[in-house]
C-alpha cells in the first residue's frame, strides 16, 4: 500500500472518532466498548498482510456503527508528527526498524533532530491515544507494552522459521533469497533493539502477548481468525460516557 493511500486511511479513522453517531446529540451516549490490537511480528511472518486481512475482516463482522479499523503503520509517524506540531523532516528518524542506533546518537549530538527519547515519548502517547479511541491496528513499535494495561487491546505475534519467513519475503519483496535473509536480519535485529533500548524487555518473551501465532503452521486467513474472535470478546460490555 502506498503511504499516501495508508495516510489517507489515517486520516479517514480521525474524522470517523469524531463525527457524533446519530441521535447522540441527546441526551448521554451509549456506546460499545470498541477494541484495538497490537501486531508485533518477525520479518517475513506475514505480519502487514495479516493487519490489512483483519480490517476487512473485522469491518464485516460490525453490526453497529462505528469508526473504521485501521491499521497504523508507517503512518503512525504522520500522526505523530501531527500530534506533537513537529516538522515533517522528523519522520525519517522516526522508523522502527531503519536507523542504525549510532548514528541517531550521533545526529542527536550534533543537535539535527530531538533527543530520540522525546520522539518516543510522543510516539508512546499517540499509541495509548489511538488504541483506546479503539478499532486500531498498530504495527510494532512495542505497542503491546505501551498498552499493556489496557483491557480493550488484545496483543499478538506473529513468527515464522527463517526458511518460509525468507520464501515470503521474496515473493512479497522480489528479492533474491540472499537479499531476503539480509532484509530479515536487519529487520528482526533493529526491532528487537527498539524493544530493549526504550523497554527493556525481550521481543520475543511470549508472556506479553495474548497470542503468539506460527505462520508456518497457521495459514494467515487462520490467524485472521483466531485473532478476530479474541478482539469480538473485547467489545462485549457497553460504555456510557456523559
Amino acid at each position: 500500500m502506498s503511504d499516501t493511500a495508508s495516510l489517507a486511511k489515517c486520516l479517514s479513522y480521525i474524522d470517523a472518532q469524531f463525527t457524533p453517531l446519530p441521535g447522540s446529540e441527546q441526551g448521554p451516549l451509549t456506546r460499545r466498548r470498541l477494541a484495538s490490537i497490537t501486531l508485533s511480528r518477525q520479518a517475513g511472518a506475514g505480519g502487514r498482510a495479516v493487519a490489512e486481512m483483519l480490517v476487512t475482516h473485522l469491518q464485516q463482522m460490525e453490526k453497529e456503527p462505528g469508526p473504521p479499523w485501521t491499521v497504523f503503520d508507517r503512518n503512525l509517524v504522520e500522526k505523530v508528527l501531527e500530534d506533537h506540531h513537529l516538522p515533517q523532516r522528523l519522520a525519517e528518524y522516526m522508523p522502527e526498524d531503519r536507523r542504525p542506533l549510532l548514528d541517531d546518537i550521533m545526529e542527536e549530538l550534533l543537535g539535527l533532530h530531538p533527543p530520540s527519547w522525546t520522539l518516543f515519548h510522543q510516539t508512546c502517547q499517540t499509541i495509548l491515544h489511538l488504541v483506546t479511541l479503539g478499532h486500531a491496528i498498530i504495527l510494532g513499535r512495542g505497542a503491546n507494552l505501551i498498552a499493556a494495561r489496557l483491557d480493550n487491546v488484545v496483543h499478538v505475534r506473529l513468527v515464522g522459521s527463517l526458511e518460509r519467513r525468507i520464501e515470503r519475503v521474496c515473493a512479497t519483496r522480489r528479492v533474491s533469497p540472499k537479499e531476503a535473509r539480509e532484509l530479515i536480519d536487519q529487520e528482526d535485529r533493529s526491532r528487537a533493539a527498539y524493544v530493549k533500548k526504550h523497554f527493556g524487555k525481550d521481543v520475543e518473551d511470549a508472556q506479553y502477548y495474548h497470542l503468539v501465532i506460527n505462520t508456518d503452521y497457521v495459514t494467515l486467513q487462520e490467524a485472521v481468525q483466531l485473532i478476530a474472535f479474541l478482539t469480538c470478546r473485547r467489545q462485549e460490555s457497553p460504555v456510557r460516557t456523559h
